[in-house]
């Protein structure tokens, strides 16, 4: 009761302090520009937002974040991530999509983004939504997230220290994010595998990326200088008997990590945070960024003040080159495709509200050392059948 009471109070407070909506609604401006439409991550975020009370349209509202005057809503649905994963769960997920669009419709929004694990409920075309709303631009977010996640990606990687020719695995190389990492990677000379679960998937990419070293076991990966985790799946996340095997004798493994609920959780990184330097990852910040009620609505979020998920960013972003810059031709885009043409417009449509790849965090708190030095290195014991135990110094 006591989590339902807070969070109500702070939507309270969000809507007497968002003076920018109180000035929109004076002027006749409309009260939203971009709606985020998004899963919540699990049930303890669920809990988080709505404690006991859950909210009756099955969506409400998050956080207010401004961009140069483009006024961005979250707006929760009222399903987590594990619940988009099944059949039921994704019905339900596209009803209250559908529902929350209208909501925000009815409210002015003309940018609409599909946050988190909802970017494919509506298959790789989002045709059923375009039809539905043909006068609202719909966009996954993953190019800027792409954009920004090979910055992340080659800032860890020299911050750490681990040059071209290093060996690096990407967790979920299928995927679109991990697609884009691993032509990144590649590109800039490092020696790339790949690990994933799901049979077909690794089966289509080997097809596509023949010289890359594909594993459907992390245990049987190797040693690796760093870690790129660009999924949430459950059978495709790090836990302390992957580090055990995956980092080099006498060094910490540097994750890097996009995955939304974290691949790496802070759990198990409670367990092993000695033997691991973890990165969120694709995130950005700009001067321009604004929260209504600030650190205390991006904290709920595990975010800075001034910083938004790569996809909040690109929703924001192309609001403001279409409609404050007047680049009304981005609207003939598809925003459902990861392209190399769609990035380049990005980064410049960036560069135009001062957007750059966040400074380092690990769950939102700033992370000032790369070091990956391991003093008095004990090898994480891996006990077969059991749990994988970490040694005093390491632990």
């Amino acid at each position: 009761m006591f989590a339902a009471i807070r969070v109500a109070l702070w939507r309270a407070l969000c809507h007497l302090a968002d003076w920018r909506g109180h000035w929109r609604y004076l002027t006749g401006c409309p009260a939203i520009d971009v709606a985020i439409i998004t899963n919540v991550r699990d049930d303890a975020e669920r809990h988080l937002f709505w404690g006991r009370w859950r909210p009756r349209s099955g969506h409400a509202n998050g956080a207010r974040i401004y961009l140069n005057g483009v006024a961005g809503r979250v707006r929760g649905l009222d399903v987590t991530a594990a619940e988009l994963m099944t059949k039921e769960g994704r019905q339900r997920g596209r009803a209250l999509f559908m529902d929350a669009v209208r909501w925000s419709h009815a409210r002015g929004a003309r940018v609409v983004l599909l946050a988190a694990s909802t970017k494919r409920l509506f298959g790789r075309d989002g045709a059923a939504l375009k039809a539905a709303f043909p006068d609202v631009l719909f966009t996954i977010g993953d190019n800027g997230t792409a954009l920004l996640l090979c910055q992340d990606v080659q800032r860890a990687l020299d911050n750490a220290g681990i040059g071209r020719g290093a060996r690096v695995l990407v967790i979920g190389p299928y995927g679109i994010l991990g697609t884009e990492v691993t032509c990144y990677l590649q590109a800039q000379g490092y020696r790339v595998a790949g690990f994933g679960t799901t049979r077909a998937l690794l089966a289509d990419f080997g097809r596509r990326f023949p010289g890359i070293a594909l594993f459907r076991d992390v245990c049987n990966v190797g040693e690796v200088d760093a870690v790129v985790a660009c999924t949430h799946s459950a059978e495709a996340k790090l836990d302390l008997m992957a580090i055990s095997k995956l980092r080099r004798t006498g060094r910490k493994l540097l994750v890097v990590d996009v995955a939304e609920p974290a691949n790496l959780d802070a759990a198990t990184y409670a367990n092993c945070h000695r033997a691991v330097v973890r990165q969120d990852a694709g995130n950005a910040s700009s001067p321009m960024v604004t929260y209504v009620l600030g650190s205390l609505s991006s904290g709920m979020l595990k975010l800075a003040h001034r910083t938004v998920f790569g996809c909040f960013a690109e929703a924001l972003t192309l609001h403001h080159a279409i409609y404050r810059e007047q680049q009304y031709q981005r609207l003939n885009q598809d925003w459902f495709t990861v392209s190399n043409a769609n990035m380049a417009v990005l980064a410049q449509a960036f560069q135009s509200v001062s957007v750059t790849v966040a400074a380092p965090h690990c769950f939102g708190q700033p992370l000032p050392n790369f070091n990956l030095k391991l003093a008095g290195d004990t090898r994480i014991a891996a006990v077969r059948g059991r749990t994988a135990q970490v040694e005093r110094n390491v632990a």
